[in-house]
């Protein structure tokens, strides 16, 4: 979790533009939920790979505050196929109020994998890491 640092429409393209070609070569899949107030990451990959992200990411200015909520070990990834996908927001469980009273950093890794789980299922678009997938319209 983090929160953003000057948002406005062009900064999650940016985001997602150096996650997209960076994410692979570690081996990383996962999804970026976002709003105006707050970020949202679920990070999959290897130990080392996840460090060495989040590593990258507590050092990017486009990020303050970054926090890792739960690090539960699972057996499977959720996004298996997606580089980073990308949910502006549909797939939040609590309103801007309730965040800023600390539902999430209270909240149990099942409620706030609950949230990811449901982009995971409102993913419209078949995961691709072609760039013309993205050109497509399809925004992964």
């Amino acid at each position: 979790m983090s929160q953003p640092f000057g948002y406005d429409s062009s900064i999650l393209p940016s985001i997602l533009a150096s996650a997209r070609p960076y994410n692979p070569k570690l081996g990383i899949t996962g999804a970026f939920i976002c709003r105006h107030d707050i970020y949202r990451q679920l990070i999959e990959g290897g130990e080392d790979a996840i460090d060495t992200l989040f590593e990258r990411i507590s050092h990017d200015d486009r990020h303050l505050g970054v926090n890792v909520l739960k690090q539960p070990k699972v057996d499977g990834r959720l996004f298996p196929d997606w580089v980073m996908l990308r949910d502006p927001a549909h797939s939040w469980l609590w309103p801007p109020e309730e965040v800023n009273l600390g539902a999430i950093i209270d909240a149990s890794a099942e409620a706030l994998q609950q949230g990811f789980i449901r982009a995971a299922a409102e993913a419209s678009c078949p995961p691709s890491r072609s760039p013309q997938h993205a050109a497509n319209g399809c925004d992964q």
